[in-house]
């Protein structure tokens, strides 16, 4: 499993993909907003999974930093930046390797890292991503179902290798077959043949 991380210019500061919201904008159309942007991608199920507001996470230092390597001034008409945020976190389940990031006009890069290999991030971006990991994890069977890493009909060899990576361990395939058809969240097709029909599995489908 991968996550998207940006890397502000001029700083070797690392974060997450963010966003402000407009004045008279809602704020699922600006998160919507900024996930094509960023991706090119729409229809895109999302979800809130947690409001990170604590006094400790305001550093102005950190936006005076990347304020200044961009070439404007903190305390100028972008001294907003630099006061207290409250940040609503979102995640959207996509299959990264259809997706060719876009950075932004503050940032170097916008790239895929391994959830095990994060760079440093800045303020509390590590606890937000610990947060959302924890929240996709919890109640998995349902969440998966609304996301977009499979195609509309499966193997149960390929949806396990989806709970796989994002539990980020091994399951015995007996265990985990019988664990998904007890969930009744299934449909089974036809058998996908592949030139064995001995050998054939069958795809499923979301209810």
């Amino acid at each position: 499993m991968k996550i998207l991380i940006t890397e502000y210019h001029n700083t070797k500061l690392f974060s997450l993909p963010g966003g402000f919201v407009g004045i008279n904008e809602d704020l699922d159309q600006a998160v919507r907003r900024g996930l094509g942007e960023r991706t090119g991608l729409s229809n895109i199920y999302l979800e809130q999974f947690y409001t990170f507001g604590n006094v400790s996470r305001f550093k102005p230092e950190v936006m005076n930093t990347i304020l200044n390597a961009n070439g404007h001034n903190p305390k100028g008409k972008y001294s907003w930046m630099t006061e207290r945020f409250i940040s609503v976190g979102y995640y959207a389940l996509i299959n990264y390797k259809e997706v060719v990031p876009k950075p932004d006009v503050l940032t170097d890069s916008c790239e895929w890292y391994s959830i095990k290999k994060l760079p440093k991030l800045i303020l509390d971006h590590k606890q937000i991503v610990e947060k959302a990991i924890h929240t996709l994890r919890d109640n998995l069977d349902k969440k998966l179902a609304s996301g977009n890493l499979l195609p509309a009909k499966f193997t149960m060899k390929e949806l396990q290798h989806v709970y796989e990576a994002i539990l980020g361990t091994k399951l015995r395939r007996t265990t985990f077959q019988r664990k998904m058809l007890a969930t009744e969240l299934l449909k089974r097709h036809e058998k996908k043949y592949s030139g064995k029909a001995h050998k054939a599995p069958y795809l499923y489908s979301f209810k």
